[in-house]
């Protein structure tokens, strides 16, 4: 898909317009020259652009030699035979400015075209910055690249395109495109990519016997020893090799190294989205057999986020490429990442509290107390957390609330708390309280479900209408609902007990005094209530002698 984009600007190649570079306006005004010579990329351009018109005088005008006339437009076509057929494709790497490149030049006023390889070893394409009196400073391609030039061309001139190919796929266009072009892309790279399919099919087979013997287990299933980016690589590799080996016009170089350099760096972040897949499965099934499910249910967003990353890196690859300077675009994005920043503050703020809160107090099928609120979770997402509460309603808490509030884990106990306050009649006597207190003391400490060292049973107070014994000790259950059937049959126990001594659970009552006074006028009634008026009453009636 990315070919066929890029197929039809191919014309543009050849018949790109002479550029006219302004100079900085930090600098004084220049002699504007109409060739756009005033820029390394600028010549470059204008002088293929010439070349392909078949204009050779205008072409010779980019050339710095003492030669004129028909001899300087027989160098010129000569360079530019050389340069439509060995230069290598990067003009978009060409300094666009006035000054050239300091980093690309071998010498000052020198920038660096390319470097061709020929029988004789590498021969550099230069251009220079020449002063041309009233034209001012232009640059041209420097004597020492053109002294070079005739012997080149002899050698690149010996095999053609045409010498290779039939004349009527070289000569026939397309809306401005070479017919094998349109082949190549239509019929040559689909053909390519099945036969590393079917490359892919018959290494399979191997690859999986060996595999199987390797780790002794026959019930392993054949590997795909040829993923789809690996296949990917070889289709650009063999395009590569092709470009090396096959003389193509310039324009078609450039086309197809650009679907080359597309076709890499789309395969090496497949590559890269695979692999991080398989970490993230990996590392969930460490962290799964370890039972940090917290940790684990955090990964996908973070391979979310670093997928998003190497996308936007290989992005900013492929414009490197093509010589478009992202600055802006990052400045752009900056700037808008602050702007959504600002507008997603809550969400951003659950979402980190999602983060800190999935491995540490949170877990999903957890009995939390938070607030007035009890429940059980049932999910916890990275902006909020599902309560399940007693009455069958669902809560939805945000995460950030969750991660600034105190909770009370219940679940999390190892071992529930029984205290019970026994309330004994007032008739009681201190002979019975020992009795009942050294039963409920035998009682706990033979329970097999409770924590023998920590019973405790003492005589606590005197109560407003009983006497208190406070019962202390831990029991082991696996859940609530285990723990509330040891605590009844513990409590139906203890009644027991308390029966069997002669004595009876005290419940809230009133006494009432009844006294006559010394006259003997007749009976005066003295109330005093010594609790709350509950429902049952006793009446104590006393006479003075």
């Amino acid at each position: 898909m990315l070919a066929l984009i890029l197929l039809p600007c191919l014309p543009a190649f050849p018949q790109l317009a002479v550029p006219g570079t302004a100079p900085p306006a930090v600098q004084p005004e220049a002699p504007k020259d109409a060739l756009g010579r005033t820029t390394p990329r600028g010549t470059v351009r204008g002088f293929l652009t010439a070349g392909h018109k078949g204009d050779n005088e205008i072409a010779s005008e980019y050339l710095d030699t003492p030669l004129r006339g028909k001899a300087a437009a027989v160098l010129a076509h000569q360079l530019f035979v050389v340069l439509d057929r060995r230069l290598p494709p990067r003009l978009n790497q060409l300094s666009d400015k006035p000054e050239g490149s300091i980093t690309d030049s071998p010498r000052p006023n020198q920038n660096l075209v390319g470097t061709i390889t020929t029988a004789n070893g590498s021969v550099d394409i230069l251009v220079e910055r020449v002063d041309r009196g009233k034209y001012g400073l232009v640059w041209l391609f420097s004597s020492k690249t053109l002294e070079s030039i005739p012997d080149v061309y002899e050698e690149v001139n010996a095999v053609s395109l045409h010498d290779v190919l039939p004349s009527f796929l070289v000569d026939t266009r397309l809306f401005g495109v070479v017919l094998f072009e349109w082949l190549a892309v239509f019929f040559g790279m689909p053909l390519l990519y099945l036969l590393t399919v079917v490359l892919n099919g018959l290494l399979s087979p191997a690859v999986g016997q060996l595999r199987r013997r390797l780790y002794r287990r026959p019930d392993l299933p054949n590997p795909e020893p040829l993923p789809r980016p690996i296949r990917l690589l070889l289709l650009a590799a063999v395009i590569r090799w092709t470009l090396d080996r096959v003389s193509l016009p310039f324009s078609a170089r450039v086309f197809w190294s650009s679907v080359t350099a597309i076709i890499v760096i789309a395969a090496c972040l497949w590559l890269f989205l695979l692999l991080n897949s398989r970490v993230e499965k990996y590392t969930h099934r460490r962290l799964r057999d370890r039972s940090l499910l917290g940790t684990a249910s955090i990964l996908r967003l973070g391979r979310r986020v670093v997928d998003v990353l190497g996308i936007f890196a290989g992005t900013l690859v492929i414009f490197h490429h093509f010589g478009v300077n992202p600055t802006a675009a990052l400045a752009g994005l900056g700037v808008g990442g602050i702007a959504v920043a600002l507008a997603a503050q809550k969400t951003l703020e659950n979402v980190v509290g999602g983060v800190s809160i999935l491995d540490h107090a949170v877990r999903a099928g957890d009995t939390l107390k938070l607030g007035d609120t009890v429940g059980t979770v049932e999910d916890v997402g990275l902006r909020s957390t599902r309560i399940r509460t007693f009455d069958r309603t669902v809560m939805i808490v945000p995460n950030g609330q969750i991660a600034n509030m105190s909770l009370e884990t219940l679940s999390a106990r190892d071992k529930f708390w029984f205290h019970p306050t026994i309330g004994l009649r007032y008739e009681t006597t201190s002979a019975q309280i020992r009795s009942v207190a050294d039963g409920i003391r035998n009682l706990l400490s033979e329970h097999p479900n409770t924590d023998h060292g920590s019973v405790r049973v003492r005589f606590l107070r005197f109560g407003a209408f009983s006497l208190d014994l406070e019962v202390f000790a831990y029991v082991f259950a696996r859940d609530w609902a285990h723990f509330l059937q040891v605590q009844e049959e513990l409590l139906l126990r203890v009644m027991e007990i308390v029966q069997q001594d002669g004595t009876q659970i005290a419940f809230p009552s009133q006494t009432m005094y009844l006294t006559a006074d010394s006259a003997g006028n007749g009976a005066s009634l003295a109330q005093v209530l010594a609790s709350d008026s509950k429902p049952s009453r006793e009446g104590v009636a006393t006479k003075s002698a």
